[in-house]
């Protein structure tokens, strides 16, 4: 009776290992990037807005930070907590900005929240790859450049 349970299990073990499947995934890298980068500060230059801006991995560790000439050193801090806030929360920061607005205080006790437009989560076919900080202007523009970059990453994808 043991040798056929046996026998059984090893038959059975060759299909569940053919069932398992690691998932292919897409990832931000330097060069896209670069890419996000380049659109951000064209837009920012064209408006003379001078700004920082971070591009994140899905992990929310930066693969770029830039900080335009001019820029005020506070807006590295800020545009890093809203790119890493867009990833956690898989939503760009303006939600915490409007809730914030409508009285919801209690986003404040979110760990890792930040309550500023300007954080947008990067996704691709409908995962998560990444996110983009931007700080320096007002929170609408900083959240206008920010989705100036991802539309060019977007596009180049095409």
């Amino acid at each position: 009776m043991t040798l056929r349970v046996l026998a059984l299990l090893l038959c059975a073990l060759p299909f569940y290992a053919q069932q398992v499947q690691l998932p292919t995934e897409k990832r931000l890298t330097l060069d896209a990037a670069r890419l996000i980068a380049g659109a951000i500060e064209a837009e920012a230059k064209k408006n003379n807005w001078i700004v920082t801006f971070v591009v994140m991995d899905a992990g929310g560790h930066p693969i770029l930070l830039h900080r335009m000439d001019g820029c005020q050193l506070g807006s590295i801090e800020l545009a890093t907590r809203k790119a890493r806030a867009a990833i956690v929360y898989k939503r760009e920061t303006k939600v915490f900005e409007e809730r914030m607005a409508s009285g919801q205080m209690a986003t404040l006790a979110f760990p890792d929240v930040f309550p500023s437009e300007g954080g947008v989560p990067v996704e691709i076919d409908g995962a998560l790859i990444g996110s983009v900080g931007v700080s320096g202007v007002t929170s609408a523009q900083d959240g206008q450049l920010a989705k100036a970059g991802i539309a060019a990453l977007l596009k180049a994808l095409r």
